[in-house]
């Protein structure tokens, strides 16, 4: 039995998939899906295949509003998680799966806010 999960960026939403297949007797079927940030497992399983994107600021952060806003939006954070991922952002960056960087990069960059996706960083 084999188990492929994916995070994909899909109409303006994140979205993940489980998919399991088996060779030997043919069987094969979607787990799981859904838009949102993904099960811990399978978000660790995609960490481990394609290890992690970093979200850097890659300018000044013209506002604070905006990056707060963005993250309630997208994780669902509250305002202290949001504050606290925003000066993670300021300092050393975010660090997630790549559609997740990308997904962020997206929206804080439609709100006026420079940064870029870094891969292959710790």
């Amino acid at each position: 039995m084999v188990r492929q999960v994916n995070q994909f960026i899909h109409r303006d939403e994140l979205w993940w998939d489980s998919e399991i297949s088996c060779a030997t007797c043919g069987m094969a079927g979607c787990e799981n899906a859904g838009p949102g940030r993904p099960p811990e497992d399978v978000r660790n399983a995609l960490l481990a295949a394609h290890g992690p994107a970093r979200l850097r600021m890659a300018g000044p952060m013209p506002s604070l509003l905006p990056v707060l806003k963005v993250l309630r939006e997208v994780f669902g954070a509250s305002v202290h998680d949001a504050r606290e991922q925003a000066d993670e952002l300021r300092r050393d960056g975010l660090v997630g799966t790549l559609p997740e960087m990308e997904f962020l990069r997206i929206r804080l960059r439609r709100r006026g806010v420079p940064v870029a996706v870094e891969v292959g960083t710790n």
